[in-house]
């Protein structure tokens, strides 16, 4: 069956899946992809929400996305207690709120019996990691992390490839994130009450660079190879003179296999968009992905002429075709992978909800583990950073 004759809440559930939505009010970029995101993979009713922490504007950005007024919420805390006692309530909440709400709002969503789905990074602390970690293991219930880019049916073609012993052993692998949005330098008072909280460690975490694009990276690097990095010797800080926030991070790898890699992030090169770009070789050829490009997969087998997968292509491995909706020759891109975390998430949701099974390639999208697994990361990195770039252990989650 082709993925776009599928729709796995209609048919495990018999309906669609009853979403609330937590944050990303109308000027939110990625508030607006989560919404797009749950409508395209037509999975979901959107049916609740808090689009701010002001009440006034939460509830005049509900009427506009249609919501009943009755279920627009002042406050996440009170949205999680009225639809988890609903009869018609939400089946499931999408947390996109600032990094440090996240282990609450999540923590009380699970405890509702609610299932999560949550924007990255899954929190700011180690500790609070853990424990959200453990409490998804103790309720059995789905949590989705969203990060999208492990939904471009060409990364998943690039892991079904190295599932498939397409690399043979995997040696080398170079992962970047490279942006330009922060090279001026003009940035805001951290003082200042108006400072968007990115740029306030307190709530965007330890550091700006890795919660925005780093954990993108590592969990990019992760899906794609299937191993885990085991040290790390870092440097982490800002190369824009004057700045108190991380705008760049490099490091040298070391993973599970004995392979070795690098990885280098920044949002400080000027005239960058959104460059995320990896690299993996291995004893039988290489693959090659870029974000801006992302319809393209290049293998270079060893000995052998290159090659190019495209999505619904010829060479499609399981994985790859399960994340193309749309013929051959069609580009897909930003929101379609983010639907195909959606959509993933929705078949976790509706074969829990119905007892029945998800099928396999649709249990790929970044859970709990994965989280966890990005905060060890970058705890891991600015400890190396912090210690003129010893090579410095990563723990991962079993």
């Amino acid at each position: 069956m082709k993925a776009e004759e599928y729709n796995p809440a209609l048919n495990l559930m018999g309906r669609r899946i009853r979403l609330a939505v937590i944050g990303g009010g109308p000027a939110s970029f990625i508030g607006g992809m989560h919404r797009k995101a749950a409508r395209l993979s037509d999975c979901y009713d959107i049916v609740a929400g808090t689009l701010s922490s002001d009440p006034k504007r939460s509830l005049e950005a509900g009427k506009k996305l249609g919501l009943s007024e009755d279920r627009i919420y002042g406050h996440a805390l009170e949205l999680i207690t009225r639809e988890s006692q609903r009869s018609d309530g939400a089946d499931v909440v999408a947390i996109m709120t600032p990094n440090d709400s996240h282990y609450e709002y999540a923590m009380a969503a699970l405890d509702a019996g609610l299932d999560v789905i949550c924007d990255k990074p899954m929190t700011n602390t180690l500790e609070e990691a853990i424990s959200l970690h453990s409490k998804v293991l103790e309720t059995g219930l789905v949590f989705c992390l969203t990060h999208n880019y492990t939904g471009y049916p060409m990364v998943r073609q690039a892991r079904g490839m190295v599932e498939e012993g397409d690399l043979g052993e995997i040696r080398l692998i170079q992962v970047e994130y490279v942006q330009g949005g922060k090279a001026r330098g003009d940035d805001p008072d951290p003082g200042d009450p108006k400072t968007p909280w990115r740029y306030k460690p307190e709530k965007g975490g330890p550091s700006l660079v890795m919660g925005d694009i780093g954990t993108h990276a590592h969990n990019l690097l992760r899906y794609i190879s299937c191993l885990e990095i085991t040290e790390v010797a870092a440097e982490a800080g800002h190369i824009v003179p004057g700045r108190v926030v991380d705008d760049y991070t490099g490091a040298l790898l070391r993973l599970s296999n004995g392979a070795r890699g690098s990885f280098w992030v920044t949002q400080a090169a000027a005239g960058m968009e959104n460059s995320l770009k990896i690299r993996l070789s291995g004893t039988r050829g290489t693959l090659e992905w870029e974000q801006e490009t992302p319809h393209r997969l290049i293998y270079k087998p060893l000995g052998g002429p290159w090659e190019i997968r495209t999505p619904g292509g010829s060479g499609s491995t399981t994985l790859g075709s399960h994340s193309t909706q749309i013929a051959a020759g069609h580009p897909e891109g930003f929101p379609s992978g983010f639907a195909n975390i959606y959509r993933d998430a929705a078949e976790a949701i509706a074969a829990r909800r119905s007892g029945k099974t998800a099928r396999k390639e649709s249990c790929t999208y970044p859970k709990s583990k994965d989280g966890l697994a990005g905060v060890f990361f970058v705890k891991a990195v600015l400890d190396s950073s912090e210690k003129d770039s010893h090579w410095t252990r990563v723990p991962f989650p079993e």
